[in-house]
């Protein structure tokens, strides 16, 4: 054991850690809840990723993570196979709990809330599951998948099915298979993997309909390099009554979640509407029959407007899905609206089109014009 962990620390000696800090990407707390900034699924060398435990750490510092679980998977240890038939050392009896062992005191020190969890990886179906808050994953180490999840479940583990429409697994169409529904009747499937890599919209439509947890995860497997600005890995915000794992846990259980990934927001309107308010101050002054609407950007998410059907005796922004009215992070920008024909107030109606509150369909939203 004591070889193994120094070959692999020599290893990762060698790979950039990259762990400055850069600071916490500014996404506003809700009303009775912190938004924190999770990663709930990632990889090392442990089973088929290429880095030390503590680097995970280390990325999650750099980029102002919250909370982080490293899930392992349980059927494939790709790089201990290669280690052992390199060195002619075994390796096959290490336990399944050892990348959370390895990190999680690194993880206290650093501040970082690592939560124990392991993947069950199995062809389709019903596929690739991750199970979090867990208190024993080598338990989870059997050959059919329902009795993994069983041992899972007696551990009251959250479930979540990851990268639904991967098509590796998944070639032609994203489908929810009979498996998924015993799963989710026998309360072990609790979530979906909305973004993993590209957007499903048909995970969104299911956690809609099916009131799952929507996930939006990184799936790292290699190092995670510095961001250029304006950029990030694919993050769950979990919008909790503290900055605690049993507050994460209750909040995942109660679906509070949004995925930030790319500039998109997506999520169940009452919080992304509520996110949208907290993020932006508005402002008008009134000059005869023209109202000039000011609009400060407190947060460091973009924001794409587009009008919709409204009054024809308002007038205000120009409307192309081109070149939607775009609101930069840390930045105040105006706007007009004319009311016309003597019109006293209106309605200015608009769809932020990277706030995905439906399938691929942006947020409507209205603001209150007056005279």
């Amino acid at each position: 054991m004591k070889k193994f962990i120094s070959l692999f620390l020599a290893v990762c000696a060698a790979l950039p850690l990259f762990s400055q800090q850069r600071g916490k990407i500014h996404i506003p707390d809700l009303n009775g809840y912190v938004t924190l900034q999770c990663d709930f699924h990632m990889h090392t060398v442990f089973s088929d990723g290429t880095v030390w435990p503590t680097v995970r750490v280390d990325e999650a510092v750099r980029e102002g993570l919250d909370a982080i679980s490293i899930t392992e998977h349980l059927e494939s240890r790709r790089y201990l196979q290669e280690t052992e038939r390199l060195s002619n050392l075994s390796f096959r009896a290490l336990s399944h709990n050892i990348s959370y062992e390895i990190a999680e005191p690194y993880a206290k020190e650093r501040g970082i809330i690592l939560i124990r969890g392991s993947e069950i990886t199995r062809a389709m179906p019903p596929g690739h599951h991750n199970a979090i808050f867990l208190t024993n994953s080598d338990e989870l180490n059997k050959p059919e998948y329902m009795d993994a999840f069983r041992a899972a479940k007696a551990q009251n583990a959250f479930f979540f099915w990851n990268h639904p429409g991967w098509v590796s697994q998944q070639p032609d169409t994203t489908k929810w298979w009979p498996e998924h529904t015993q799963l989710l009747e026998q309360g072990m499937m609790h979530g979906i993997e909305v973004v993993n890599g590209p957007y499903y919209p048909e995970a969104h439509r299911w956690c809609l309909e099916k009131n799952l947890t929507m996930i939006g995860v990184s799936d790292a497997h290699a190092p995670v390099s510095p961001f250029a600005p304006g950029k990030h890995r694919t993050i769950t915000l979990v919008f909790a009554k503290e900055r605690t794992e049993a507050a994460i846990r209750e909040a995942l259980f109660e679906r509070r979640t949004a995925i930030y990934h790319e500039n998109f927001i997506i999520g169940e309107e009452k919080y992304l509407k509520e996110l949208f308010e907290k993020a932006l101050e508005w402002n008008m002054r009134v000059n005869n029959n023209i109202v000039t609407v000011s609009v400060t950007n407190n947060s460091d998410l973009v924001f794409h407007l587009n009008k919709t059907n409204h009054d024809p005796r308002l007038t205000y922004f120009r409307n192309t899905s081109i070149e939607p009215f775009t609101i930069a992070p840390q930045s105040t920008r105006s706007f007009t609206v004319r009311l016309l024909d003597g019109l006293q107030s209106g309605d200015v109606n608009f769809r932020v089109e990277n706030f995905l509150t439906q399938p691929d369909q942006g947020m409507d939203y209205t603001l209150k014009i007056s005279l």
